[in-house]
């Protein structure tokens, strides 16, 4: 008899601590909501239509739940030259983009979903800011 409720007491116990573990696993709503889209503004550009050459982007991010939308996203910001890492172009942690001096051509700036830094766990990422994370791209025109 005591054995039984030994054994009774511990299965108890057991289902006891795996509900508690359960419960706390999902309880935060924002894990449910995720990032579908990034966009930025504006979706092209060229350098010499701007003061000092300095393009300000801004990052939205499209949800699945309420808010939908949030502008500005804060992102993760890098930029590339036909699938490759570039100077050519500098961009701050806030968006604003640069030619280097001698830069021409059409570059890509890029944003990525801001939960996850430059390839965090994540074996699959483009140099473009794709693959693993959201993002979105704009086009940056030097002269």
């Amino acid at each position: 008899m005591e054995k039984l409720r030994l054994s009774l007491s511990f299965f108890a116990l057991a289902v006891a601590a795996s509900l508690a573990l359960s419960c706390g696993a999902n309880s935060d709503p924002s894990s449910e909501r995720q990032l579908l889209s990034v966009s930025l503004s504006p979706p092209t550009a060229d350098a010499q239509d701007y003061p000092d050459g300095q393009v300000q982007f801004i990052a939205t991010g499209n949800y699945n739940t309420a808010p939908y939308t949030v502008t500005p996203l804060p992102a993760g910001w890098g930029t590339c030259y036909q699938d490759a890492s570039t100077n050519a172009i500098s961009v701050t942690r806030t968006g604003l983009a640069q030619c280097a001096s001698g830069a021409v051509g059409t570059y890509t700036v890029w944003a990525n979903d801001p939960r996850f830094p430059l390839g965090a766990n994540c074996l699959a990422m483009t140099v473009c800011g794709g693959g693993c994370f959201v993002a979105g791209t704009a086009q940056l025109t030097c002269p």
